[in-house]
């Protein structure tokens, strides 16, 4: 959109306030609210902000940062509407003083991969699929991991899940996200709303917002929407399966099609995909970033845990799914390891670096597994050359230092400050006192 288009629109909803919205390191979505009459200048100056508080960014001596408004992503919050502060938000990019883009800023990270695939001669679109839980809180009012269902896979609920799923569509649907299914998931109080493929930017901003309007929306009926990967021992946990490929700089060829390749795959495809195998224990870092995430990637709950990829198989890592007749600009890879509380803008950046790592050096993809390799045991799969992903947080981490490629896609800045972030996070954990541990230890001892 245009200066004027975004005003216009401003003006014609009756907005009050605006949100400029960011990401620190690790996805956690921040926000400066200005009133609607500082717009313009936000839009003609910009929006200075102290950054020596967000995770990630500079240091107190170099705190001062601009946010500079994408005027494409501008759009009215609609559960506002009616109400006597109409708010809108936009996303900004973050700059430094002398006006260079902040090297630790994700969407600049995403950039960056992005031109570097453009310059290749690619367009990278992603279909990420977002499944979260949706929680009643305690008697007290406390945050409590209580699901509000009993429900299961595709489950027509007769309580109020399905209205909000409803109601959380309509919103997305105004905000201008192409909402294309919304059922309910597998564990009990966990849904899914998948939207439409888009370019990765685009989609990763998409994901930012669309966290926003459910926590927002769910809030509403006194519920908990999380996307904490594993909320919950025994049942499945949430994952963030990603849906990747990539067409010429026009959007009219699918590059990753071939109708004579095995599974419909061009050369460029596999060499795609052998990339992200190659490197996605480093890529474990960024797609599955917190300790809870590595306790969804175990054997029994469907999520992926061997690095293999096939079509048939959904326990593959990467999967690909079938395509019907009249479809065919729709193949595709499906990434199934990573989950929500990846950030968007780095989990697609590391996951476009890899691939296109295996296509600058003609990578050659293994052969598929088509077996179930839900059954598969560590010995099974190491007799079958088949690695697993990383077992948990501190092993992703050491991955990650050690992968030049994926090291270089985040830029040594980003690097440095995730693996300080991460690190001091897996020394709380493993200093910290379980439940588990005082049940388990307690009294025999």
């Amino acid at each position: 959109m245009t200066k004027s288009e975004v005003l216009s629109l401003a003006k014609e909803q009756k907005v009050e306030f605006i949100n400029v919205m960011f990401t620190d390191l690790l996805g956690v979505m921040k926000a400066l609210t200005i009133p609607v009459s500082k717009l313009e200048d936000a839009i003609d100056s910009n929006v200075w902000f102290d950054g020596s508080s967000i995770e990630g960014f500079a240091r107190i001596s170099e705190s001062d940062m601009y946010l500079k408004p994408d005027l494409d992503t501008f759009t009215v919050i609609p559960w506002s509407k009616g109400s006597r502060a109409v708010t809108a938000l936009i996303i900004g990019d973050v700059y430094m003083p002398d006006g260079t883009p902040f090297e630790g800023d994700p969407r600049a990270i995403l950039k960056r991969q992005l031109k570097r695939a453009a310059d290749m001669g690619y367009q990278f679109n992603t279909g990420p699929e977002l499944e979260f839980f949706l929680f009643k809180r305690g008697a007290d009012g406390s945050l409590q991991a209580l699901p509000h269902d009993t429900a299961g896979y595709f489950d027509q609920t007769t309580d109020i899940a399905s209205e909000i799923r409803k109601e959380m569509s309509f919103a997305l649907y105004e905000m201008g996200i192409d909402v294309e299914a919304l059922h309910h998931e597998v564990a009990i109080g966990q849904h899914e709303i998948d939207f439409k493929y888009d370019n990765a930017l685009r989609c990763a901003d998409i994901v930012i917002i669309m966290k926003y309007a459910l926590k927002s929306i769910a809030m509403k009926y006194d519920l908990h929407c999380t996307f904490m990967p594993k909320p919950i021992a025994g049942i499945n946990g949430s994952g963030m399966h990603v849906h990747q490929s990539l067409f010429s700089p026009d959007g009219k060829k699918n590059l990753m099609q071939d109708p004579k390749g095995e599974y419909q795959l061009s050369d460029l495809a596999k060499s795609y995909i052998a990339g992200q195998l190659k490197h996605i224990r480093a890529m474990n870092a960024i797609l599955n970033p917190t300790v809870n995430s590595y306790k969804r990637l175990v054997v029994g709950y469907e999520a992926p845990v061997y690095v293999a990829w096939g079509q048939r198989n959904r326990s593959a890592l990467i999967r690909i799914p079938r395509i019907t007749k009249g479809r065919e600009k729709a193949v595709r890879a499906e990434l199934r390891c990573p989950d929500p509380s990846a950030n968007p803008y780095l989990a697609f950046a590391v996951m476009l670096a890899a691939g296109l790592d295996g296509i600058e050096n003609k990578m050659k993809a293994p052969a598929p597994v088509e077996e179930n390799i839900f059954e598969f045991t560590d010995e099974t799969a190491a007799a079958r050359g088949i690695t697993t992903v990383a077992k948990n947080l501190m092993e992703a981490i050491e991955e990650l230092q050690k992968d030049k490629v994926i090291c270089a896609a985040l830029g040594s800045y980003c690097v440095e400050k995730l693996v300080e972030a991460k690190t001091a996070e897996w020394d709380s954990y493993r200093m910290s006192v379980t439940q588990w541990e005082l049940d388990r230890y307690l009294e025999v001892y």
